[in-house]
């Protein structure tokens, strides 16, 4: 006789949470529905649907997070799959969770980290989600700060063990380079004969705690400081970006200025930093240099060239230093640090139209952000996912994010923070066409960056919002608002202001000033503008420098007859 298939079991946790919640079973699958339409799901779902969960069905693919989520909005409280007596799954919103504590706040970032850095090509597909910004953002204005940061070292320390030799990351070497590291390693073996256990080190042997680069295969030959202790190069502080000139082997601030030599990654051994070593003020400057560099990368090249090698950075090097030993005052620097990179990786993100991804970067580091107890460099990521919303045309979310990033810090922000804000708040009303409520947050951003002073205490990541950054914010809002002549005046001052080095914003203000003479009437200038806006794209791994180009080749589809056009498209052809 065959077996009969297994009964299966009502289920009552289910059942319990529909009747909490207050639904009908038409109304249950509805919801549903819809949460599937955010992220490009199409499903049907009915109430029989619902009456076979109950009797123990389990729905397929992402369905339980889905139907977890809706509760989740229902009742107020995080659910998961599991609370509603459904199958785990990979879930809808992961990585856009805001954690309990700091030490989730690692395993939730980290698995992110590792995710992105392996073959996982299906994370760079995710959708961005408007409703995955509210929960994340309200937990951090309302959020109590975090008590503790802290990881001190194990109160019992272990019985003493043999060491074991550091896992080495094999490269090919040249012959030539294989004989020399036998000598070396021939005469290095020879000096640890004569040399007692508890004696001297051997010269050019790694000291307690140190430690390199793990490589970076398939990326640009990109130096970054070696985290071992003293060996740190750079210094924090300086608005991120450099000149094209970056990623050259040192370390630039602004004005080009070389603030440390960067130290070159040994070719025959890199060895990876292991969980649970101490972490030094020397790692922290070093992550603090790293961002610079990435960040001069991202501004000058796209965030397309060292995105990869910047995820592999933080997942080899800053997650052992977040779960290594340290201090309360040395951990909220570290978590401000780790903060910075995962932001400058979901910046990197949303510049390769992964934006679904860049989203949960955000997140995260939003809730780095408050483990570090910098409610104001908060207020910044607030402000990023702000303009990312911007960008995909989420206008309403946009002023939402700019308002709770003004809320969270208040009056206490200096003046070019301030103006920051309201700055991001006005590009949100103008994507949406509110002329009065874009003017006045313009206002705003305009008197509180005249108020700034020489000597200002200012964030080292504020530091490009000047002049040429204020003009070009009023460049896109009046772009937006479709009155042309206002910006036309401002992209160009903008573009006379800005530095070369911000290579990326130029091109963007560019574009904008392209539009803005279009809609002037004044074809053959703005013609020029956009070649030279497609020229300075290929240069670029960038999407966004990229779309901008093809937004403007959208207006001018209404010229598409006209001598300017077709000679601008036959020029733009030749770029391949």
């Amino acid at each position: 006789m065959s077996e009969r298939p297994p009964q299966r079991i009502p289920n009552r946790q289910l059942a319990a949470l529909i009747a909490e919640a207050g639904f009908s079973h038409a109304g249950l699958a509805r919801r549903v529905d819809q949460l599937g339409l955010e992220h490009g799901l199409d499903l049907r779902y009915d109430k029989t649907s619902v009456t076979r969960w109950l009797r123990g069905q389990q729905p397929r693919g992402t369905t339980p997070a889905l139907i977890a989520e809706v509760f989740t909005r229902r009742l107020g409280r995080r659910l998961s799959a599991q609370d509603l007596g459904l199958d785990a799954c990979a879930p809808v919103y992961a990585g856009l969770e805001f954690a309990s504590t700091p030490d989730e706040a690692i395993d939730i970032v980290a698995g992110l980290w590792r995710k992105d850095s392996g073959s996982h090509a299906e994370l760079r597909k995710i959708a961005f989600t408007p409703a995955g910004l509210v929960v994340p953002s309200r937990d951090w204005l309302i959020g109590r700060p975090d008590d503790r940061v802290g990881h001190p070292a194990l109160a019992s320390p272990q019985p003493p063990q043999s060491p074991q030799p550091p896992r080495i990351a094999q490269t090919p070497l040249s012959p030539q380079t294989a004989q020399a590291a036998q000598s070396a390693q021939a005469a290095r073996s020879s000096q640890a004969q004569q040399t007692p256990q508890n004696g001297p080190r051997v010269p050019g042997a790694p000291g307690p705690g140190a430690s390199a680069v793990r490589p970076l295969p398939a990326q640009p030959p990109t130096q970054v400081p070696v985290q071992g202790r003293g060996r740190t190069a750079g210094a924090p502080g300086g608005a991120p970006g450099t000149g094209p000139g970056a990623g050259t082997g040192a370390l630039s601030g602004p004005g080009g200025r070389t603030q440390g030599r960067a130290a070159a990654v040994p070719r025959q051994q890199r060895v990876e930093r292991a969980a649970g070593q101490r972490v030094t003020t020397g790692d922290i400057a070093a992550l603090r240099s790293v961002s610079d560099l990435f960040g001069s990368l991202d501004q000058a090249y796209g965030g397309g060239h060292a995105r990869q090698a910047l995820v592999r950075y933080l997942e080899h090097e800053a997650e052992p230093m977040l779960r290594g030993v340290y201090g309360e005052s040395t951990g909220r620097r570290l978590f401000a640090a780790a903060a910075d990179l995962t932001r400058l990786a979901g910046w990197t993100s949303y510049d390769i139209a992964a934006h679904g991804l860049a989203q949960r970067y955000f997140v995260q580091a939003l809730r780095l952000s408050q483990a570090a107890g910098d409610r104001v460099y908060g207020s910044y990521v607030l402000t990023t996912m702000s303009r990312q919303a911007v960008y995909l045309g989420h206008g309403r979310e946009a002023v939402q994010l700019a308002r709770v990033a003004q809320q969270g810090v208040g009056a206490s922000a200096p003046p070019v923070v301030q103006a920051l804000l309201h700055a991001a708040e006005a590009r949100g009303h103008g994507v949406l066409g509110e002329v009065r409520a874009c003017t006045a947050s313009l206002v705003r951003a305009e008197r509180a960056l005249d108020s700034a002073r020489t000597g200002d205490d200012v964030p080292y990541w504020a530091r490009f919002f000047d002049e040429a950054q204020m003009a070009d914010e009023l460049g896109h809002c009046h772009r937006d608002l479709q009155q042309y002549r206002a910006a036309a005046q401002h992209a160009e001052r903008s573009l006379q202001l800005r530095a070369p080095k911000y290579a990326r914003s130029r091109l963007f203000c560019r574009v904008v000033l392209a539009c803005a003479r279009l809609g002037l009437g004044e074809l053959d200038q703005a013609c020029l503008l956009g070649a030279e806006a497609a020229q300075q794209a290929t240069e670029m791994r960038s999407v966004r420098a990229v779309e901008y180009v093809r937004d403007f080749e959208r207006r001018l589809e209404p010229y598409r007859d006209a001598a300017a056009v077709r000679n601008y498209r036959d020029r733009v052809a030749t770029l391949g």
